[in-house]
């Protein structure tokens, strides 16, 4: 579903490339996270893919096309919801369809209703962000992230900005949405527990500059539960990958 291959990418304000010769993959389907030190260039891999940014060199192929070549911009949620106060719910939700274009109104309502009803907000569709709590306004952000018609979400720490409790619950919920939907997830995070949580695969990244992403299976098959973080092979791989961050800290 993505590749990079050997990629490069360098801010015009920096001396140094901060993606450096990046290689690496995601199969269709899979789940997958990245973790590294805050910094290091995930957000950076996240922009280039949505063709916000452009590579010094290199290839990325999304579906086995070049991104260059196609007119799409893949789902995209960053780590604030970005909804428009003045929008309703419903109206965020139905964004993407509207830049997309080819839909009549009817379509439309019932895509957002169908795709609202999935992420618990049936009866939220009239009211205004504000009256969501922040939870809330993630489903609606992840929502109107589904309605890009991508078969690729990127989503760049989309639970950092909620306490903890909500953050518990809602990565519960992502994965029953991953579960049902089996769209292909790229997850940035700095939380290694999440990442083993609802990862089938850990890509740790160290640097800047990322030359390489180090891959690691999560062994652990779905569904999970809390328990599944407690057995002994995923808290070795929890000690592992935090130790790793450590060493790489400056």
């Amino acid at each position: 579903m993505l590749i990079f291959d050997n990629v490069t990418f360098q801010y015009e304000v920096e001396d140094f490339s901060i993606i450096d010769h990046l290689s690496f993959h995601i199969t269709e389907g899979e789940f997958v996270s990245i973790i590294g030190p805050s910094g290091c260039g995930k957000s950076t891999v996240f922009r280039l893919v949505n063709r916000l940014l452009e590579p010094k060199s290199g290839r990325i192929l999304v579906g086995g096309k070049s991104i260059d070549s196609q007119k799409q911009s893949f789902g995209y949620m960053p780590q604030q919801d970005m909804l428009f106060p003045w929008r309703s719910v419903a109206r965020n939700v139905r964004l993407p369809l509207e830049i997309r274009g080819g839909f009549s109104n009817s379509e439309m309502d019932r895509r957002v209703e169908q795709t609202l009803t999935a992420v618990g907000l049936e009866n939220w569709g009239g009211k205004s962000p504000k009256e969501l709590s922040g939870g809330m306004r993630q489903r609606a952000a992840f929502a109107r992230t589904v309605l890009t018609g991508s078969n690729l979400l990127l989503l760049d720490e989309p639970f950092s900005a909620l306490d903890y409790l909500t953050r518990l619950t809602m990565r519960e919920w992502l994965l029953k949405q991953w579960e049902r939907e089996r769209k292909t997830v790229f997850f940035i995070t700095h939380d290694v527990e999440e990442a083993l949580f609802l990862s089938s695969r850990v890509l740790a990244a160290e640097g800047p500059p990322i030359t390489h992403l180090r891959s690691f299976e999560v062994p652990a098959g779905y569904p999970r539960t809390t328990g599944t973080l407690q057995e002994p092979a995923i808290l070795s791989l929890k000690e592992q990958l935090i130790a790793m961050l450590r060493r790489d800290m400056p």
